[in-house]
């Protein structure tokens, strides 16, 4: 059972570990300097977490329950898919922000073999929760598309934030600028390609999409399937 005293000297560590890794950054802190910067020894340092991997595993996790209740609150004022992106989208640079520069250093380990990566197993549950709030945008908004596309949506609305946010943490452009233009004029054409998914004419087109996509996240048997066609 936690107690008080300890929640707090694990927030302690977290937040110590997370200005170091701000600082110095991930590569070349230590768990002795986080523990000696945190005001404990270094063997509790590793009780609360066994690596600074699972440190960062903390830093997504209490990064992900921040955003919850922002993003819902956000979500229930409108009822539009483009403000509902925004609402998601938006609320990850704002929380995301004073971390910047570590994500950027973090960015190094997008194999999902890595624990860290944003694709890995390690990640999973924060993954399918970040895909959720996508998935309760498209549904809110009351998108149709042809039924073999649907179930990708959320996951490639993802997959583009992802890349806005790869793009934002590089940014050197004064206040992120860059990233802002990009993020208004890719939203607008995101939502334009939605509409034009949803054209009859557009049929043959989506039996090659869905069978594009089914290679991109299906199993073994769905390439061995596609791969035969």
């Amino acid at each position: 059972m936690k107690t008080r005293k300890s929640e707090e000297t694990r927030t302690r560590i977290l937040d110590a570990a997370l200005n170091i890794f701000r600082e110095r950054g991930f590569e070349r802190a230590t768990m002795r300097e986080i523990a000696a910067a945190a005001g404990v020894a270094a063997g509790a340092a590793y009780y609360y977490f066994e690596s600074k991997e699972a440190i960062v595993m903390a830093f997504y996790e209490r990064s992900q329950a921040e955003m919850l209740s922002l993003i819902a609150e956000q979500m229930g004022k409108n009822k539009l898919l483009e403000p509902l992106l925004r609402a998601i989208i938006s609320t990850k640079f704002e929380v995301f922000a004073p971390n910047r520069k570590l994500l950027g250093a973090l960015s190094a380990h997008a194999d999902p073999e890595h624990p860290l990566s944003p694709f890995s197993k390690e990640t999973a549950a924060i993954r399918e929760q970040d895909i959720a709030f996508f998935e309760k945008a498209v549904t809110q908004a009351g998108i149709k598309l042809p039924s073999n596309l649907t179930p990708y949506l959320p996951r490639l609305l993802w997959m583009y934030q992802m890349g806005l946010i790869l793009f934002w943490v590089y940014d050197r452009s004064a206040g992120q600028r860059r990233t802002m233009v990009l993020y208004d004029k890719t939203l607008k054409m995101v939502m334009t390609g939605i509409k034009l998914a949803g054209n009859p004419f557009l049929r043959p087109l989506h039996k090659l999409a869905a069978e594009l996509l089914e290679v991109i996240y299906g199993d073994e048997a769905a390439l061995d399937r596609q791969s035969k066609s």
